[in-house]
């Protein structure tokens, strides 16, 4: 889909970034907004801004300071990998 939308030259110039694609600007915005607010996923959102790894968006979403909220399980699930790798490790080099 393909939005038109009219931005006051005044109001533009605080909102967009000189040498930013005015464009890409607002698709940003508005897809973080929906993301903070949990209308979108993180897949959605990677895909729609062709970001290719959660490590590249953790540092997008850093950089507009968009914390990620992680629920209890989704800790758990990354205590359990993280465990499980500083074990895998500690085996093979010993």
């Amino acid at each position: 889909m393909q939005v038109v939308v009219e931005i006051p030259d005044g109001l533009a110039s605080q909102l967009i970034a000189t040498g930013q694609n005015p464009a890409r600007a607002v698709l940003e915005d508005v897809l973080v907004q929906a993301y903070s607010e949990s209308r979108i996923s993180a897949q959605q959102l990677m895909e729609a801004l062709g970001i290719a790894t959660r490590y590249e968006l953790d540092g997008f979403l850093k950089a507009r300071q968009v914390w990620i909220d992680f629920t209890p399980e989704q800790m758990a699930a990354d205590q359990r990998f993280q465990d499980e790798f500083v074990a895998d490790r500690t085996r093979k080099t010993a």
